[in-house]
């Protein structure tokens, strides 16, 4: 490799991991000081209360796996916990609404936390630096600030009232730390362009970073304060859940793409989704359609819609239910499917009904060829900070099916459906590119998209991260604000339901590196604030 590059959402957190790519570092600890920092300047999609998964590439030290540290339900979870208070499912899947929003925000939205002890992991079995070093630009951030971005604010304010879950600003408002960080003393919230402070959490990060590792939190005196604060408001998690709290080790799942070979993360991770989408698609000549036509558009839209139906019938946590990927990326299967597209048959979404996510992601290669795909989030955020802590926890357990019986629903110690795709393809047995985005249940079809626009349609990584995007997770079709009105009166008056975004760039944000000759080259997505950085 001639080079190293990384790419995220944020600019400080690249900044910071491309600081440690100049000083040295591996691909590994670019990714982990990139994501301290994430959890500090992008508080609502990360940070030391949520959880992920990295794709670890290592071809010198024959590394090639997934490091899992999902989020865990409590253990005194129960699969019918909040079965008499179902409303109804989110239409684009992602999550359950209960009634008075129990599993949304506040401390019984929280599953236990698993980054933490996924960022230790991952630097002890695969990283060069010391932890402290790592954590330093975070804490730095948190005390001396950083500037409030475009999209962050954009989130913050964003009505989500129509999915029935709770606001962001609600969650903001939740807690005393929330209220005192977020919003000026006349409670108006505060402005892109103002400095956040948080000194709460770049002292926490401090206890963490004297430690040397992840014990302080997961049994030691951080333990117990959270421990205390859960009690104290009725609340899931225990110190017996943080004590027993467990990561994993996968190997990656495999699917092929015009001679592509591409690895992604195995259930409960969506990888199999998205490789299952690429699948159907490749049974139709998509390099010879016009991008964003409507011929493009429908297959696209009904190929989507059949992931999701597989994806929805067999998504859980594999420690707990059988998830059969294997025949779901056959290529009989994918032939099935492509089959019933072509023969106009319309596939139906179904929804449970009694009447845009919140995650980031960094993508990293460095000059010894060491890839790391890493996808890590709050889910969504519970609003809940422990007094004095700082960080927020995720309100992740709106992603359990409330229904008992069915691959998603709660279980104790259970770890809850993800739609994380950190995914990296080989072209001639070598990295051709490393790929994420966070988007909830958007993630999939738009890591798919991409990998297409650059396979299919030739495009360079920029443009093929940028190229407008469509979204097939329900009967609806969902279409970005760039997709020719033509296009979209042309689908309507085939029968289909289409709905135009407000947004340029929208479902999911992709963050690509490609490799081409032994010169990476990083694209982050325009709908974020995002930066790629090159280190020679």
């Amino acid at each position: 490799m001639k080079n190293a590059t990384i790419v995220a959402p944020q600019p400080e957190a690249v900044e910071a991991g491309a600081e440690v790519l100049e000083r040295g570092g591996n691909a590994v600890d670019a990714a982990l000081a990139c994501a301290f920092v994430q959890g500090v300047v992008d508080p609502q999609m990360a940070g030391i209360g949520g959880f992920g998964s990295m794709h670890v590439y290592m071809p010198k030290k024959g590394i090639h796996e997934v490091l899992e540290f999902y989020a865990r339900a409590s253990f005194k979870a129960t699969p019918d916990m909040w079965v008499d208070k179902i409303k109804h499912q989110s239409r684009d899947g992602f999550g359950y609404v209960l009634e008075g929003n129990v599993s949304d925000i506040g401390y019984g939205a929280v599953c236990t936390p698993g980054s933490l002890k996924g960022y230790e992991t991952a630097l002890r079995d695969y990283g060069t630096f010391d932890w402290a070093d790592l954590i330093a630009p975070a804490i730095r951030y948190a005390r001396e600030g950083f500037l409030i971005r475009n999209h962050m604010h954009w989130y913050w304010t964003k009505d989500q009232s129509t999915d029935g879950f709770a606001n962001t600003i609600d969650k903001l408002r939740f807690s005393k730390t929330g209220r005192e960080v977020y919003f000026h003393p006349d409670g108006s919230i505060r402005n892109v362009g103002e400095l956040l402070i948080n000194k709460d959490m770049a002292a926490t990060l401090e206890r963490i970073a004297r430690s040397g590792g992840s014990d302080i939190f997961y049994y030691g005196d951080l333990a117990d304060e959270i421990a205390a604060d859960f009690q104290a408001n009725g609340g899931l998690i225990s110190k017996d859940d943080l004590a027993r709290f467990e990561l994993s080790k996968a190997q990656p799942i495999w699917g092929e793409y015009r001679g592509h070979r591409i690895a992604s993360s195995p259930a409960p991770g969506s990888g199999f989704p998205m490789l299952e989408l690429l699948h159907i698609m490749e049974e139709f000549d998509v390099p010879a359609m016009r991008h964003g036509s409507a011929e493009h558009v429908r297959i696209l839209f009904e190929a989507m819609k059949r992931m999701t139906i597989d994806k929805d019938a067999h998504m859980g946590d594999p420690a707990y239910v059988d998830v059969p990927f294997e025949n779901l990326l056959t290529r009989e299967h994918a032939a099935m499917h492509a089959a019933s597209i072509r023969a106009g048959e319309r596939a139906n979404v179904s929804r449970l009904d009694k009447s845009q996510r919140d995650t980031t992601h960094i993508s990293v290669i460095d000059k010894e060829g060491n890839a790391v795909a890493m996808t890590h989030t709050l889910g969504s955020p519970s609003g809940a900070i422990t007094d004095g802590l700082g960080f927020m926890y995720n309100g992740t357990m709106s992603r359990f099916n409330p229904v008992p019986g069915q691959p998603g629903s709660i279980a104790p110690g259970k770890r809850r459906p993800s739609s994380a795709a950190p995914t990296i393809v080989f072209t001639d047995d070598k990295p051709s590119v490393v790929i994420g985005a966070p988007g909830g249940s958007y993630i999939a079809p738009s890591v798919a998209q991409c990998l297409m626009n650059m396979i299919d349609f030739n495009m360079p990584v920029l443009e093929a991260v940028a190229a407008p995007r469509i979204m097939g997770v329900s009967n609806r079709l969902d279409i970005c604000n760039r997709i020719k009105r033509s296009v979209e009166n042309e689908l309507r008056e085939q029968g289909y339901d289409v709905a135009r975004s407000a947004q340029t760039y929208a479902f999911a944000a992709v963050h690509a590196i490609k490799i081409e000759a032994g010169v990476s080259s990083g694209a982050a997505d325009p709908q974020r604030d995002g930066v790629a950085i090159s280190v020679n």
